[in-house]
């Protein structure tokens, strides 16, 4: 049954599960979980009839579920799933020319050893990635120039200590208990914010981006149950102040645990962040006993419209969260649909806004909703 306060389907896309959605002006990118679909390109000029434009695929064995879109330029993620290996493949980025959404032209592939890109951000310009690099143990930061985008070019990485096995650094603890590997970068300023799984994150100054400068991190050494997923800074200011979310993910939990939740920081001295409030559903929060995974928060909005921060929160479907004060987050709406067919529950897995404060959501298992708010 249908749960909504303060919103209201509009449109809904039948398609294969989505790891990510975004939307470049009145197009939206789908990257999808699964081989054989890879990439979906829609028109929701008409948000109650989407129209798709063009689909690419991928061979079994990889899948490219991280997709963002900018001035044209579409770059998705190619990354190895399972234990299959396609043949004349690898891991690294798609970057396509999508100056005609319906007509996606590949540019370049960006290769990389191993098992390829997880996540990353794009300004338009750099693409700042979370790749697996030969003599590194898991995933590094790399920040690469996509100024001609048929000849993308590296021009900073960095990695945490221990991570550069081949350099002889020493790998801190069991590197197969407590994997230590960058999940998603995420630009803000001359800032990069930076999770690192179950070592929890870091704040980069890239100022220049040849040469990322540590400000702070924010360890959790494995002594957290679930991993950081993502750090978003409110681009809202209070008193002069500066919030961060750290969002963890409700997935490989090194015990059982209750749902993963939010943590706010204050990030006014990037080199102190401090931890403010923290903010949970209230129907996961009032039980503080272990539950199954990907029952609770996933993922905020990395596009937000002002205080009130769209959420995915797996089987808790859409949360919408003011943050006005960060130090008292309040939510405000909510969409949680029913489940996919053939499916026990929901899996809210990505969200993000456009330009008319449309929100989309794109379930893991099946299927994209479009929805509107009056919290907007």
């Amino acid at each position: 049954m249908v749960e909504a306060a303060n919103t209201r389907l509009i449109g809904h896309i039948d398609c294969a599960g989505g790891g990510q959605v975004w939307v470049d002006g009145e197009t939206l990118y789908v990257g999808h979980m699964r081989a054989p679909h890879g990439t979906s390109i829609y028109d929701v000029a008409d948000p109650a009839s989407p129209r798709l434009l063009a689909s690419l695929e991928m061979p079994p064995g990889w899948h490219s579920h991280k997709v963002r879109a900018a001035d044209g330029l579409m770059i998705v993620n190619h990354e190895r799933v399972g234990g299959a290996e396609a043949a004349d493949f690898a891991g690294g980025l798609g970057i396509y020319d999508v100056t005609e959404p319906a007509r996606p032209r590949l540019v370049a592939k960006w290769p990389t050893a191993g098992k390829g890109v997880h996540r990353f951000d794009f300004d338009g310009r750099f693409a700042y990635i979370s790749p697996t690099v030969a003599g590194y143990v898991g995933n590094i930061v790399m920040i690469l120039d996509l100024a001609d985008p048929a000849k993308p070019r590296e021009v900073g990485r960095w990695w945490a200590p221990g991570q550069w096995r081949a350099g002889g650094e020493d790998y801190p603890g069991d590197a197969d208990a407590v994997s230590m590997r960058c999940h998603h970068p995420l630009r803000f300023g001359d800032r990069l914010h930076v999770s690192y799984w179950h070592h929890g994150f870091f704040i980069l100054d890239i100022a220049d981006p040849s040469r990322p400068v540590l400000l702070a991190e924010h360890d959790n050494g494995g002594k957290r149950a679930h991993p950081t997923h993502s750090c978003v800074v409110l681009p809202e200011t209070r008193d002069g102040r500066r919030a961060m979310i750290v969002a963890e993910e409700d997935v490989a939990k090194l015990w059982p645990s209750p749902p993963a939740g939010v943590t706010l920081y204050d990030v006014t001295e990037p080199a102190v962040p401090t931890p403010i409030s923290s903010f949970q559903v209230a129907s996961l929060a009032a039980d503080d006993g272990p539950r199954p995974a990907m029952t609770g928060c996933h993922q905020p909005s990395e596009r937000l419209n002002g205080a009130v921060v769209p959420f995915a929160w797996f089987a808790q479907g859409l949360r919408l969260v003011d943050l006005a004060d960060p130090t008292q987050p309040e939510e405000v709406g909510r969409y949680l649909p029913d489940p996919p067919d053939g499916c026990q529950r929901v899996c809210s897995n990505d969200v993000t806004i456009d330009h008319r404060g449309l929100i989309y959501l794109a379930d893991r298992q099946a299927g994209v909703d479009i929805i509107e708010t009056s919290v907007y």
